[in-house]
């Protein structure tokens, strides 16, 4: 199952969405509207406002401020997006040249600061100032995880603990935000709102192991190789943590020997077959699919119904994907 099935139910929604999104986009400043063009044109997974827009029709009636809301996180998702591209130093997002590559630095930032401001505006103009409070709280708690990633890399002592704590924050957070925003928008059950919260941010937490551990597992690319970015970039996830936290000191200082002084592809490959040996790879595995059960718990109260399929898909997609 694709992310193009799983979306099915809601083809018109997300159809009328992209309307609201590039509508939203626009600036009368030259610009600032090309760029805003540019990445309209990208086309990207959707999983957020997918999320938005399951999770309304799973409590309610899609309406307007659902639409709201799914462009609402979209354009903060972009802003952090853009973002990212410059504190990476990243030369593509999906697949198109990134706007720092094409525009620099600091055209960048500057976009991202009006994506950021364009986004609250939507809420303030509307009067929705539950939507600004929690997406408001997800962007501080994204920010707060990249930081201690950040930080944690330059130490190389990162415990189990403190990686669930910045997979909390930096993805599980908007993802919690999307499900709840979806069923606010539709709702006024604030027992359904933590519901879906509590559901997004477990489906969250699965679908970042799953994106760790397609570090070394491979993509469905071309080579169809483990990548080794996140080595490379000193990122500890939950493969090597386990593999770390099960292993003999000796062996220890040479892997973070290897990462602190940047693995070639030769070392990236005995890394890899490091946390296989050490049961990383199957301990992310079977974390990922813990956190997905919770999720699907989360929801099992819900009458049967074609969005409640597609969620269900949706999470099986998010620990079994390539790529």
């Amino acid at each position: 199952m694709n992310l193009k099935k799983i979306s099915n139910p809601i083809q018109d929604d997300l159809k009328s969405f992209s309307k609201h999104f590039n509508r939203e986009m626009r600036s009368r400043v030259g610009i600032v509207d090309t760029v805003a063009r540019y990445i309209a044109r990208q086309k990207g997974k959707k999983i957020r406002p997918i999320l938005v827009f399951l999770s309304a029709h799973l409590t309610g009636t899609v309406n307007e401020r659902t639409y709201r809301a799914a462009t609402l996180v979209e354009i903060l998702h972009t802003a952090t997006l853009v973002h990212d591209d410059v504190v990476d130093q990243s030369d593509t997002r999906r697949g198109f040249p990134s706007i720092n590559r094409i525009w620099k630095n600091k055209v960048a930032v500057l976009m991202g600061d009006y994506f950021l401001a364009r986004g609250l505006l939507i809420a303030l103009e509307q009067d929705e100032f539950y939507f600004l409070k929690i997406i408001s709280d997800a962007v501080k708690r994204m920010s707060e995880g990249e930081l201690l990633q950040i930080q944690k890399s330059k130490t190389y002592d990162i415990t189990e603990d403190t990686y669930f704590q910045i997979i909390s924050g930096k993805t599980a957070s908007l993802i919690g935000t999307c499900c709840e925003l979806g069923a606010a928008s539709v709702t006024e059950d604030r027992e359904q709102w933590q519901q879906l919260r509590d559901f997004g941010e477990n489906l969250g937490m699965a679908f970042q192991i799953r994106d760790d551990l397609l570090d070394y597992i491979g993509r469905s690319t071309i080579t169809g190789k483990p990548t080794g970015l996140d080595m490379k970039e000193k990122k500890f996830t939950l493969p090597l943590i386990y593999a770390l936290k099960n292993s003999d000191r000796k062996s220890n200082r040479q892997i973070i020997r290897i990462i602190k002084n940047g693995a070639s592809r030769k070392e990236i490959d005995y890394v890899i077959d490091f946390v296989d040996n050490k049961g990383g790879l199957e301990y992310a595995t079977k974390k990922a699919g813990e956190y997905a059960e919770r999720a699907l718990e989360g929801i099992e109260s819900y009458p049967e119904s074609t969005a409640k399929d597609a969620i269900r898909e949706l999470v099986k997609f998010a620990i079994e994907r390539t790529k």
